[in-house]
Protein backbone atom coordinates (compact mmCIF):
# COMPACT_ATOMS: atom_id res chain seq x y z
CA UNK A 1 0.00 0.00 0.00
CA UNK A 2 3.02 2.54 1.28
CA UNK A 3 4.71 1.31 -1.96
CA UNK A 4 1.67 2.10 -3.97
CA UNK A 5 1.01 5.75 -2.68
CA UNK A 6 4.76 6.61 -3.02
CA UNK A 7 3.83 5.65 -6.78
CA UNK A 8 1.47 7.94 -7.01
CA UNK A 9 3.29 10.95 -5.97
CA UNK A 10 4.13 13.44 -7.96
CA UNK A 11 7.92 13.87 -8.87
CA UNK A 12 9.59 17.03 -7.12
CA UNK A 13 11.06 19.67 -9.27
CA UNK A 14 14.92 20.02 -9.49
CA UNK A 15 16.07 21.97 -6.80
CA UNK A 16 19.59 23.48 -5.56
CA UNK A 17 20.13 21.98 -2.40
CA UNK A 18 19.49 18.36 -0.73
CA UNK A 19 17.60 20.48 2.15
CA UNK A 20 14.94 21.71 -0.67
CA UNK A 21 14.30 18.25 -1.97
CA UNK A 22 13.67 17.00 1.65
CA UNK A 23 11.48 19.71 2.47
CA UNK A 24 9.48 19.36 -0.59
CA UNK A 25 9.25 15.55 -0.20
CA UNK A 26 8.63 15.70 2.95
CA UNK A 27 5.06 17.91 1.85
CA UNK A 28 4.34 15.23 -0.41
CA UNK A 29 4.43 12.08 1.74
CA UNK A 30 2.45 14.03 4.67
CA UNK A 31 -0.35 14.55 2.14
CA UNK A 32 -0.15 11.08 0.90
CA UNK A 33 -1.95 9.89 4.02
CA UNK A 34 -1.18 8.19 7.85
CA UNK A 35 0.08 4.77 5.56
CA UNK A 36 2.95 6.97 5.05
CA UNK A 37 3.70 7.74 8.73
CA UNK A 38 6.60 5.57 8.73
CA UNK A 39 8.59 6.91 5.69
CA UNK A 40 7.84 10.72 6.87
CA UNK A 41 9.29 9.89 10.34
CA UNK A 42 12.94 8.18 8.30
CA UNK A 43 12.81 11.55 5.62
CA UNK A 44 12.53 13.74 8.42
CA UNK A 45 16.15 12.15 10.51
CA UNK A 46 17.49 12.16 7.12
CA UNK A 47 16.79 16.06 6.69
CA UNK A 48 18.29 16.56 10.31
CA UNK A 49 21.27 14.70 9.52
CA UNK A 50 21.94 16.63 5.94
CA UNK A 51 21.32 19.99 7.77
CA UNK A 52 23.62 19.42 10.88
CA UNK A 53 26.30 17.83 8.20
CA UNK A 54 25.87 21.58 5.98
CA UNK A 55 25.90 23.39 9.47
CA UNK A 56 29.16 21.57 10.27
CA UNK A 57 30.90 21.85 6.49
CA UNK A 58 30.44 25.56 6.28
CA UNK A 59 32.68 27.45 9.39
CA UNK A 60 33.32 31.30 10.14
CA UNK A 61 35.77 32.15 12.52
CA UNK A 62 35.93 36.02 13.50
CA UNK A 63 39.50 36.41 15.55
CA UNK A 64 39.21 39.12 18.22
CA UNK A 65 42.26 41.56 17.98
CA UNK A 66 42.16 42.02 21.97
CA UNK A 67 42.57 38.59 22.19
CA UNK A 68 44.84 37.85 19.94
CA UNK A 69 49.02 38.46 20.38
CA UNK A 70 51.20 38.03 17.02
CA UNK A 71 55.30 37.68 18.38
CA UNK A 72 58.32 38.12 16.42
CA UNK A 73 61.80 36.40 17.49
CA UNK A 74 64.76 37.25 15.12
CA UNK A 75 68.24 35.87 15.93
CA UNK A 76 71.42 37.44 15.43
CA UNK A 77 75.39 37.06 16.39
CA UNK A 78 75.09 39.69 19.71
CA UNK A 79 71.38 38.96 20.89
CA UNK A 80 67.86 37.77 20.06
CA UNK A 81 65.59 39.98 19.41
CA UNK A 82 61.81 39.98 20.23
CA UNK A 83 59.00 41.74 19.48
CA UNK A 84 54.95 41.78 19.10
CA UNK A 85 52.48 43.28 16.12
CA UNK A 86 49.13 43.80 16.87
CA UNK A 87 45.66 42.84 14.71
CA UNK A 88 43.94 44.82 13.04
CA UNK A 89 41.23 42.60 12.06
CA UNK A 90 40.19 39.04 10.77
CA UNK A 91 38.05 36.58 9.63
CA UNK A 92 38.72 32.71 7.71
CA UNK A 93 35.67 31.08 6.51
CA UNK A 94 36.20 27.15 5.23
CA UNK A 95 34.26 24.19 3.97
CA UNK A 96 36.01 21.18 5.29
CA UNK A 97 33.81 19.07 2.92
CA UNK A 98 36.00 20.99 -0.41
CA UNK A 99 38.77 22.29 1.14
CA UNK A 100 38.00 26.09 0.48
CA UNK A 101 39.10 28.38 2.34
CA UNK A 102 38.23 32.46 2.35
CA UNK A 103 38.76 35.59 4.34
CA UNK A 104 41.49 37.75 5.70
CA UNK A 105 43.66 38.36 7.99
CA UNK A 106 45.37 41.52 8.75
CA UNK A 107 47.98 42.80 10.83
CA UNK A 108 49.21 46.48 11.51
CA UNK A 109 52.75 46.75 10.41
CA UNK A 110 53.24 50.30 11.81
CA UNK A 111 52.72 48.37 15.48
CA UNK A 112 55.47 46.57 15.40
CA UNK A 113 57.49 47.10 19.07
CA UNK A 114 60.65 45.12 19.12
CA UNK A 115 61.18 47.75 23.15
CA UNK A 116 63.63 49.72 21.23
CA UNK A 117 62.95 52.89 19.65
CA UNK A 118 66.25 53.16 17.28
CA UNK A 119 65.84 49.61 16.21
CA UNK A 120 62.29 50.02 15.95
CA UNK A 121 62.68 53.22 13.96
CA UNK A 122 65.28 51.31 11.20
CA UNK A 123 62.79 48.54 11.38
CA UNK A 124 59.57 50.79 9.81
CA UNK A 125 61.77 52.76 8.08
CA UNK A 126 64.44 50.73 5.60
CA UNK A 127 63.30 47.16 6.61
CA UNK A 128 59.33 47.48 6.69
CA UNK A 129 58.67 50.48 5.07
CA UNK A 130 55.49 50.31 6.99
CA UNK A 131 54.49 53.66 6.60
CA UNK A 132 54.30 52.79 2.54
CA UNK A 133 53.27 49.10 3.27
CA UNK A 134 50.83 49.88 6.73
CA UNK A 135 49.41 46.28 6.41
CA UNK A 136 50.61 42.46 6.42
CA UNK A 137 48.01 40.22 4.80
CA UNK A 138 46.89 36.93 5.18
CA UNK A 139 44.47 34.89 2.39
CA UNK A 140 43.56 31.76 3.38
CA UNK A 141 42.71 29.43 0.40
CA UNK A 142 42.65 25.75 1.35
CA UNK A 143 41.60 24.13 4.95
CA UNK A 144 43.02 20.98 5.71
CA UNK A 145 41.32 18.61 8.73
CA UNK A 146 39.06 19.76 10.86
CA UNK A 147 38.32 21.24 14.67
CA UNK A 148 37.14 18.44 17.08
CA UNK A 149 35.18 19.02 19.71
CA UNK A 150 36.00 17.03 21.81
CA UNK A 151 39.93 17.52 22.16
CA UNK A 152 43.12 19.27 20.86
CA UNK A 153 43.27 18.97 17.08
CA UNK A 154 45.47 20.10 13.74
CA UNK A 155 44.40 22.40 11.26
CA UNK A 156 46.60 23.11 8.10
CA UNK A 157 45.67 26.63 6.61
CA UNK A 158 47.72 27.60 3.32
CA UNK A 159 47.55 31.06 1.35
CA UNK A 160 48.95 33.62 0.03
CA UNK A 161 51.43 35.87 2.95
CA UNK A 162 51.51 39.34 1.91
CA UNK A 163 54.49 41.75 3.37
CA UNK A 164 56.04 44.39 1.81
CA UNK A 165 53.80 44.32 -0.90
CA UNK A 166 54.12 41.15 -2.26
CA UNK A 167 52.80 37.85 -1.94
CA UNK A 168 53.63 34.53 -1.03
CA UNK A 169 52.75 31.29 -1.02
CA UNK A 170 52.76 30.01 2.91
CA UNK A 171 51.20 26.79 5.13
CA UNK A 172 50.54 27.41 8.61
CA UNK A 173 49.76 24.36 10.97
CA UNK A 174 47.34 25.44 13.75
CA UNK A 175 46.52 23.37 16.81
CA UNK A 176 43.15 24.11 17.82
CA UNK A 177 41.53 23.93 21.72
CA UNK A 178 38.20 22.42 22.15
CA UNK A 179 35.59 24.50 21.22
CA UNK A 180 34.09 26.55 24.21
CA UNK A 181 30.99 27.16 23.18
CA UNK A 182 31.37 29.72 20.18
CA UNK A 183 34.77 30.65 21.25
CA UNK A 184 37.45 29.13 19.76
CA UNK A 185 40.90 29.78 20.42
CA UNK A 186 44.59 28.35 17.72
CA UNK A 187 47.92 28.86 18.28
CA UNK A 188 50.63 28.62 15.81
CA UNK A 189 54.37 28.87 14.63
CA UNK A 190 55.95 29.45 11.12
CA UNK A 191 59.17 31.33 9.67
CA UNK A 192 59.22 34.01 7.25
CA UNK A 193 62.19 34.08 4.52
CA UNK A 194 62.44 37.75 4.74
CA UNK A 195 65.65 38.03 3.10
CA UNK A 196 64.53 35.22 0.08
CA UNK A 197 61.23 37.31 -0.39
CA UNK A 198 62.93 40.66 -1.05
CA UNK A 199 63.02 42.77 2.26
CA UNK A 200 66.58 44.25 2.86
CA UNK A 201 68.75 42.45 6.09
CA UNK A 202 69.10 44.48 8.97
CA UNK A 203 72.69 43.10 9.61
CA UNK A 204 75.36 45.05 10.27
CA UNK A 205 79.37 45.12 10.03
CA UNK A 206 79.26 44.44 14.11
CA UNK A 207 75.70 42.59 13.53
CA UNK A 208 74.42 39.82 11.73
CA UNK A 209 70.78 38.89 11.52
CA UNK A 210 69.27 35.59 10.92
CA UNK A 211 67.90 35.41 7.82
CA UNK A 212 63.83 34.17 8.92
CA UNK A 213 62.17 35.88 11.50
CA UNK A 214 59.85 33.31 13.67
CA UNK A 215 56.40 34.72 14.71
CA UNK A 216 54.61 32.96 17.26
CA UNK A 217 50.71 33.21 16.91
CA UNK A 218 48.14 32.64 19.50
CA UNK A 219 44.59 33.74 18.74
CA UNK A 220 40.82 33.79 20.04
CA UNK A 221 37.68 33.87 17.92
CA UNK A 222 33.85 32.86 17.65
CA UNK A 223 31.98 31.25 15.14
CA UNK A 224 29.81 33.00 13.40
CA UNK A 225 26.49 31.07 12.43
CA UNK A 226 25.89 30.71 8.80
CA UNK A 227 23.55 32.62 7.09
CA UNK A 228 19.94 30.37 6.88
CA UNK A 229 19.05 28.75 3.29
CA UNK A 230 15.46 30.45 1.83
Amino acid sequence: MVAEKMATLPVVPAVDTPRDFMRARLSQLVTAGTSCVLHVALTFVVFVLLSSTASAQESTVKLDPAQTTIEFTLDSTLHTVHGTFKLKSGHISFDTSTGNASGEIIVDATSGDSDNKGRDKKMHQEILESEKYPEIVFTPEHVKGAVNPQGVSQVELSGLFRIHGQDHEITMIFEVQPPAGDKVQGSTRFSVPYIQWGIKSPSTFLLRASDTVEIAVHATGQFISPEPHH
